[in-house]
C-alpha cells in the first residue's frame, strides 16, 4: 500500500512540475517581450535623432559646397539672394525627407533594437535597463552602443534610401540650377573639373607631360 501511495505521489509531483513548466515558458516569453518593448520605447528620442542625422547629412554637404561656390563664382551683389534660394531648397528637402526617415527608424530601427536586446540581455538585465539604474547592466548597454549605432544606421539607411534618394537627387538638381544660373555656368564647369581630377587620382594616371620645346 505504501509503495503504491509513494508511486502515486511521485506521479502527481511530476505532473505538477510539467504543468508548471508548460505555463512558465509562455509567461517568461511574454514578460521579456514586455520589457523589450519598454526599453525600445525609451529610445524614441535616439531613433528620431538618428533619422534627423541621416537626412541632414547630405543637406549639410550641399550647403557647404554651395557656400564655397557662391563665395568664389557668384557676383557679390547676387550672393545673398543665392544663399537664400539654396537654403530654401535644402529646408524643403529636410522637411520632406525627415518624416520618411523617422518612419524607417520606427520600423527598421526599432525592430533591430528589439532583436539585439532580446539576444544580448536576459529578463533581469532588461528590468534594470528599463528602470535606468546605475548598474553593470547600464555599462554593458553603453558598451554595446557602437555596435548598436552601426546596426541601426545600416538598417534605417537601407530601408529609407529608396524613398529619400529621389528627394536628394531632386534637391541636388535644384541647387545646381540655382548655382549655375547665378554663376553663368561656372558651377557645372567646376563640378566637371573636380570629377575629372577625382577620376585621374582613382586611376593613378600621371598628368600628361608638357610638349617639348623645339
Amino acid at each position: 500500500m505504501t509503495s503504491h501511495l509513494n508511486t502515486a505521489l511521485r506521479h502527481i509531483a511530476l505532473a505538477s512540475t510539467v504543468t508548471a513548466l508548460l505555463w512558465a515558458a509562455p509567461a517568461h516569453a511574454a514578460d521579456k517581450k514586455a520589457l523589450i518593448q519598454k526599453a525600445v520605447a525609451a529610445q524614441q528620442g535616439s531613433m528620431d535623432e538618428l533619422a534627423r542625422s541621416l537626412v541632414e547629412q547630405p543637406a549639410r554637404q550641399m550647403g557647404v559646397l554651395s557656400r564655397q561656390v557662391i563665395g568664389q563664382a557668384v557676383p557679390t551683389d547676387k550672393q545673398e539672394a543665392t544663399f537664400k534660394q539654396v537654403d530654401a531648397e535644402l529646408k524643403k528637402y529636410v522637411d520632406g525627407a525627415l518624416p520618411l526617415a523617422k518612419a524607417s527608424a520606427n520600423k527598421a530601427g526599432k525592430a533591430a533594437l528589439a532583436d539585439m536586446l532580446d539576444k544580448k540581455f536576459n529578463d533581469a538585465e532588461l528590468t534594470e535597463l528599463v528602470s535606468i539604474l546605475e548598474s553593470k547592466v547600464l555599462k554593458k548597454y553603453q558598451g554595446l552602443m557602437p555596435e548598436l549605432t552601426n546596426t541601426l544606421a545600416e538598417k534605417v539607411a537601407a530601408d529609407a534610401r529608396p524613398a529619400i534618394a529621389p528627394k536628394v537627387q531632386a534637391t541636388e538638381a535644384a541647387v545646381k540650377k540655382i548655382l549655375d544660373g547665378a554663376s553663368n555656368g561656372k558651377f557645372s564647369a567646376m563640378l566637371q573639373q573636380a570629377a575629372a581630377a577625382h577620376a585621374s587620382q582613382a586611376s593613378g594616371a600621371a598628368p600628361a607631360a608638357a610638349p617639348a620645346k623645339k
